[in-house]
């Protein structure tokens, strides 16, 4: 093993050629994922589709971002010796919040009642779990089709 910080340095690099694999990176991009007028034709095909895409971008988008910013606490929290306090509790009561704001987003650009996303969710855990109790069976082993 390596002793000092520029011999690592030297097997990391000795590892990957990065260069070639920012290559491989672009070469299996999608062009909408890189190309900025192939990225409007797709939203804008989506747009006509009927997807409401702008909304289901912002709903996504933000409850991706929101609950990250949930979880930098609990990572403070876990690894970095934060002390729970109610300030750190009303802090992920507001980002509980943020979430729940995006997620109705997210049921608008659905066109979905917000009962019917918690109805769905109440039949998949039951399909899932026979027994009507969390199974590491049945969370690790899924029927073809349970997403």
């Amino acid at each position: 093993m390596a002793s000092t910080k520029h011999e690592r340095c030297k097997i990391m690099k000795a590892q990957v050629d990065l260069p070639k694999y920012q290559e491989f990176v672009n070469t299996v991009t999608s062009n909408p994922s890189k190309e900025f007028n192939s990225y409007i034709q797709e939203l804008t095909k989506l747009n006509e589709s009927g997807c409401d895409i702008s909304r289901l971008d912002t709903g996504i988008t933000g409850l991706s971002a929101e609950a990250n910013e949930a979880m930098e606490i609990l990572k403070k929290l876990k690894f970095q010796g934060k002390e729970w306090t109610s300030d750190v509790r009303y802090h992920l009561i507001r980002e509980a919040g943020d979430i729940m704001f995006y997620w109705i987003t997210l049921c608008i650009a659905l066109s979905i009642d917000p009962n019917e996303v918690i109805e769905e969710n109440v039949r998949k855990l039951e399909a899932r779990y026979p027994g009507g109790a969390f199974d590491v069976h049945y969370s690790e082993n899924r029927k073809e089709g349970d997403l």
